[in-house]
């Protein structure tokens, strides 16, 4: 009985964007493109599903839409993803792989992902006590740290005595770098080749890019034999070739002999450090091919064939190898390796003095801040697949760290204290076969085995070669694919039968077929996702909207060819009237008894308002419809006192001696005689409900009254508001005074100023010349002169 109406309704879920838990899924041709559109998608495979003309893409939808629509829950074929722990031992001391603690939990996961969907587990780790390590001194021998590997041939047992003091296992190497032996980087005068020293009678070893002295080993003696063998060098250029000699000692595992333990590279310098590109001034353009070059003297041979390393590039290698650089460097290069240090996953720097006698215990301090950085972080990823993390540190409680796309980042981690990273997967394309991505902490070799695969074609059950129901055509997940020659959706017809058009027309219509919107197959209509009828003429977005959905979306009505058809409770045109009085009753009365509810509304009578119409802003508020029942209650007094009992019968009084703790919240009322009642409503109805509704008038309620707030009480109240009222007129009056009387005495002043002013004008004789000028002209008249 439901199946026709829900074939009707199906349209209008696709239509409707933004429905009832659609979100982006689209209808699609077939189960594997439905399954691979949005992780939402199912696909209905009952053969029976479609009907009438409608298009074999319906079937793919939410589920709830496919069942609502008449899909059978069984039918309804819907991969879902998964996360699956396969390897979970505890976080102890003691069981792990390599026979030392479990410091990472889980150690293997199985995750399969829809495509879009995503997905998360969570990570634990635990730092443990004690963890073995291996450390390498690598050492810039140019002439200037002469001074510096003095203290270096004596530190060897210093070092191990106090890394031992953390951990119980630890190894030290050594290798020392100039920088490459071409121009302009050293001389390449063989006289200087062999010794590069500015000063001839100091004998110093010909320079190397790089050269291994010592594998790791617990021996402090031999550290120190082989060291104390060592003799400076030197170069031409500031910058020193330290990549080049990094890059080595990672790629050289073997030659080096790093355990599967903490790693840790010293790095020992007072300059900066070529980069790539700086090779192209020695007329190297090859960049580093990633591979070990040491010859059987432990000498970097090819350094004239490759250029330094990038920055980025050696990032990878170090993280690769698990290594974490400690860079101890003199003063002024210390921002120049602290931007590096940015640069570089679980990296430090460290100042170190000018004699490289401070190196122990900066080694120190730096593998203490490295142990307590816990940096989750994962291999390449697969293409389509990409992952994020939340960090839960262990500190205060609050919110986790904002997530982030390369790793997981806790700081101040301490011995034995757990954190947490919850790891969020997404797979936004199907992958060719399952992949697998390792998820380790930087500085510690345990790691996590991340298998990934996605679900991407259609477990259907319904499959059949040669099906009954389709004629002698393939049934897969409920639709038929037929064989060459036959067409329609049950490949039912053949030849001539599948280009008849005349069940696709209206009778005696030569319009096109299908009202134009459809196509005809086999004499009948296959209709487009919302699109319905026979001949494809119902749209189902046409109905009427409401909210923005149209027939207020699939919880309200279906659209059936333009009207809607309202689900049980709901009316209207577009399905938006709520039917009963749900919404508009309150404490049991239709909208307070002062209206009437139309489509869940309350429409109320002339004079009041609110959404239940339970205010009426002319009419009396409670304090004022109970003042007279609490004036004659107490007092005896007031229009109602020859009849309070009947008027106020419903009115329970009592009398409060003392001065109330709040009285802003009680009721203040003027009596016709001129008396202020202060009394507080309890039961409903106080002031402070006054805005929310109107309260019955016979309605159960206690007036508490203050008792001195009547006669004497309150004329002696007025009073001294009076008096009140009079001191303080007094006083701005008497302020008003003086600021007239300031103001008159300053106009009087500058009136005689003025008058003085003019006075001085008029005794002024200015003359229009310059009283001391003398003409340059002196005019003589010879008296005996005379013209005629």
């Amino acid at each position: 009985m439901g199946r026709p109406g829900g074939l009707l309704l199906l349209p209008l879920l696709l239509a409707a964007p933004g429905g009832a838990g659609a979100g982006s899924c689209e209808p699609q041709a077939s189960c594997e493109a439905c399954v691979r559109s949005h992780p939402r998608c199912a696909w209905c495979e009952d053969p029976d599903f479609t009907r009438g003309g409608q298009s074999e893409a319906t079937r793919c939808a939410p589920r709830e839409t496919l069942e609502r629509a008449g899909c059978p829950p069984g039918a309804v074929v819907e991969p879902r993803g998964s996360v699956r722990v396969l390897e979970d031992e505890e976080l102890g001391p003691g069981g792990g792989r390599a026979g030392g603690p479990t410091q990472l939990r889980p150690q293997s996961v199985r995750l399969l992902l829809r495509p879009g969907e995503e997905r998360s587990f969570q990570v634990r780790f635990r730092r443990a006590q004690g963890h073995p390590v291996d450390l390498y001194y690598l050492m810039d021998l140019s002439y200037s740290m002469r001074d510096d590997l003095e203290n270096v041939r004596r530190l060897g047992s210093d070092l191990l005595a106090a890394l031992r003091n953390v951990t119980s296992s630890v190894r030290i190497g050594f290798g020392s770098f100039v920088d490459k032996t071409v121009l302009p980087y050293v001389s390449t005068v063989p006289s200087k080749l062999r010794n590069p020293c500015p000063e001839r009678q100091e004998p110093c070893d010909p320079p190397v890019a790089f050269r291994h002295v010592l594998s790791l080993t617990a021996d402090a003696g031999e550290f120190a034999e082989r060291v104390s063998r060592q003799r400076i060098s030197g170069n031409l250029d500031a910058p020193e070739g330290g990549f080049d000699a990094i890059m080595q000692v990672a790629l050289c595992e073997e030659r080096i002999g790093w355990r599967p333990v903490t790693r840790l590279l010293v790095f020992a310098s007072d300059d900066a450090f070529h980069t790539a590109g700086d090779g192209k001034l020695g007329g190297i353009v090859v960049p580093s091919d990633t591979r070990c070059h040491l010859d059987a003297s432990g000498v970097y041979a090819k350094s004239h064939l490759y250029d330094y390393p990038s920055v980025g590039h050696l990032a990878q290698v170090l993280s690769a190898a698990n290594i974490q650089p400690i860079f101890a460097v003199t003063g002024p290069t210390v921002p120049v390796y602290q931007e590096l240090s940015r640069l570089i996953p679980k990296s430090v720097v460290g100042e170190l003095r000018d004699d490289s006698s401070n190196v122990v215990q900066l080694i120190a301090d730096a593998y203490n801040s490295l142990s307590s950085t816990v940096e989750l972080q994962h291999s390449p990823l697969p293409p389509g697949i990409s992952l994020s993390y939340e960090s839960h540190c262990g500190g205060p409680p609050g919110p986790p760290g904002p997530p982030r796309p390369h790793g997981g980042f806790c700081a101040g981690v301490r011995v034995n204290q757990e954190v947490t990273f919850t790891v969020r997967v997404r797979a936004g394309a199907c992958l060719g076969s399952p992949q697998r991505v390792g998820l380790r902490v930087l500085g510690f070799t345990e790691e996590l085995s991340l298998e990934l695969g996605t679900l991407c074609a259609c477990p259907c059950t319904h499959r059949q070669p040669r099906a009954p129901l389709c004629h002698g055509g393939a049934l897969l997940c409920g639709v038929c694919s037929c064989p060459w020659g036959r067409r329609g959706r049950r490949c039912e017809c053949e030849g001539a039968e599948a280009e008849a058009v005349g069940g696709c027309r209206p009778p005696n219509s030569t319009g096109p077929p299908c009202s134009g919107r459809g196509h005809c197959v086999c004499g009948a209509c296959e209709c487009p996702p919302g699109l319905s009828g026979t001949l494809c003429q119902c749209d189902s977005g046409s109905c009427e909207r409401h909210e923005g959905l149209p027939c207020g979306g699939p919880q309200r009505g279906e659209c059936v060819c333009g009207t809607c058809r309202c689900h049980e409770g709901f009316g209207g045109s577009g399905c938006g009237c709520p039917l009963g009085l749900g919404g508009c009753v309150r404490r049991g009365r239709e909208c307070s008894g002062h209206g009437r509810c139309v489509c869940g509304i309350c429409r109320c009578q002339p004079g009041y308002v609110g959404p239940f119409c339970a205010r009426c802003p002319s009419c009396r508020t409670p304090c004022q419809r109970l003042r007279d029942c609490a004036d004659c209650g107490a007092f005896g007094r007031g229009p109602l006192r020859g009849n309070c009992s009947q008027a106020c019968a419903h009115v329970t009084t009592r009398v409060l001696p003392a001065a109330p703790p709040d009285p802003h919240a009680w009721c203040r009322e003027k009596t016709e005689d001129g008396r202020v009642l202060l009394f507080l409503i309890e039961g409903g109805g106080g002031q402070e409900e006054e805005e929310e509704e109107e309260e019955d008038e016979d309605r159960e309620v206690t007036l508490t009254v203050w008792a001195e707030e009547g006669g004497a009480g309150a004329a002696a109240g007025l009073v001294a508001r009076l008096v009140a009222g009079l001191v303080a007129v007094g006083l701005v009056a008497v302020g008003l005074v003086a600021v007239g009387l300031y103001r008159l005495t300053l106009e009087i002043h500058d009136r005689r100023e003025y008058r003085h002013f003019q006075r001085e004008r008029q005794r002024a004789r200015w003359n229009e010349n310059n009283p001391l000028f003398k003409s340059a002209t002196t005019t003589t008249v010879n008296p005996h002169y005379c013209p005629d």
